[in-house]
């Protein structure tokens, strides 16, 4: 009855210590899920990327397609006027 006891004690040792691993370890449960989150995290980031990849590279190709989208940026980003053009200024 003694060594029964005994050796029942030692297999729930064995089989805690294997379900903390399962839990808790380097691959266990909680891992696997912090890093479904993080791929989701990532996969997310990825497409808002993407997405800006994909508007930045229609403004290149507008860019260089027309002299008209150039103007456009010189006069709103630099503030620049043409030589027979007048700018006037209104402050709110």
């Amino acid at each position: 009855m003694q060594r029964a006891n005994v050796l029942i004690g030692v297999l729930l040792l064995m089989l805690g210590g294997l379900q903390y691993r399962l839990w808790f370890g380097d691959a266990g449960i909680m891992e696997s899920r912090k890093l479904q989150d993080e791929i989701l995290a990532q996969r997310r980031e990825n497409e808002h990327l993407a997405e800006r990849n994909r508007l930045l590279m229609a403004e290149v190709a507008e860019l260089k397609r027309g002299k008209e989208t150039i103007e456009e940026r010189a006069r709103n980003d630099l503030g620049m006027i043409r030589q027979d053009e007048t700018l006037y200024q209104i402050n709110r």
